[in-house]
């Protein structure tokens, strides 16, 4: 399907900046709505005139002039590292910033996909997951801040689409990793590549032993935008299906460096899943998607367009 103007919420994050970027080579107008609390000018385009920068926090009201017909809308701040370091105003941007991104969705007559997360479904009790899974989450613990705001946006987009009528669709991302992660972000891959190119031990939480299924930020924009041009509700799982434990992608990063570093465990975070891997068959059936890019394949892409630098 072809967009004309799309809003991208996030759109200077790690995530968001592939969307403009995959976007533009559409040739879609852009416009990157973002408050740059996490991402960066430096992840997007300073050349392409078709790209439009809006200084905006989500949890105020959007007011963009002009038509748009699409809308995504991936502000959120997805790291542990950042979403534990405020908590309230994770909420608010997964609360607030989904009804702005919503109404402005709804104001435009414009098709609006929001990302959801593999969070979702807590420690699950089912493997893999299923989008027909309710989930096991801990509504008060640490890790709520960034589930339960996920899971309301859910709510949130459902009751717009039955009560406006609004063209929405719902995504559910797993792990995904690629260039423009920042160092510190506080999730695994970067972390993992930092420590290993400072040779230092790859801290590992717990044993090891929990399982993550990790997709190339390449394939997942692809999901993405098949969801944008598909006429579907969700929610969707996009992911991997290939699950590794923790420890051996820590082992992987090591090899594809050449560090010396060695594996350092630490104390277990609170509420961390277990396990962790989609069931894809709706994306298969419903989007014709799939991800393409192995494991190792991917993290030497990342490692060598520069993931930590």
């Amino acid at each position: 399907m072809a967009f004309e103007r799309a809003v991208v919420t996030g759109g200077a994050g790690f995530l968001g900046s592939h969307v403009c970027e995959a976007l533009l080579k559409r040739g879609t107008r852009v416009v990157c709505v973002d408050d740059f609390s996490t991402g960066s000018l430096d992840n997007l385009p300073d050349d392409d005139p078709r790209l439009g920068v809006a200084v905006m926090d989500v949890a105020r009201p959007l007011d963009l002039l002009g038509d748009v017909d699409l809308v995504l809308h991936l502000a959120c701040p997805a790291s542990p590292a950042d979403y534990l370091r405020d908590p309230i105003g994770t909420l608010k941007t997964g609360g607030f910033g989904t009804l702005h991104a919503l109404e402005l969705a709804r104001r435009k007559g414009a098709r609006i996909v929001v990302a959801s997360t593999s969070e979702v479904y807590g420690d699950p009790l089912e493997h893999p997951q299923r989008e027909t899974y309710w989930g096991n989450v801990n509504p008060i613990g640490p890790r709520s801040t960034y589930d339960e705001a996920k899971r309301f946006g859910e709510a949130l987009t459902s009751a717009f689409l039955r009560e406006h009528g609004t063209d929405a669709g719902i995504v559910r991302i797993f792990n995904t990793y690629g260039s423009r992660m920042r160092p510190h972000d506080g999730r695994m891959v970067p972390t993992f590549f930092r420590q290993a190119l400072a040779g230092e031990p790859l801290t590992v939480h717990g044993d090891g032993s929990q399982t993550r299924s990790l997709c190339h930020v390449d394939d997942l924009v692809r999901g993405l935008l098949s969801m944008a041009d598909a006429d579907h509700a969700g929610p969707v799982n996009l992911g991997n299906p290939e699950e590794v434990t923790v420890l051996e992608v820590a082992h992987r990063i090591i090899a594809i460096t050449g560090s010396d570093s060695e594996v350092r465990h630490v104390e277990p975070m609170a509420d961390d899943p277990r396990r962790r891997r989609p069931d894809i068959t709706l994306a298969r059936e419903l989007l014709g998607w799939q991800p393409e890019i192995p494991l190792d394949e991917g993290l030497r892409r990342s490692f060598d367009r520069h993931l930590v630098g």
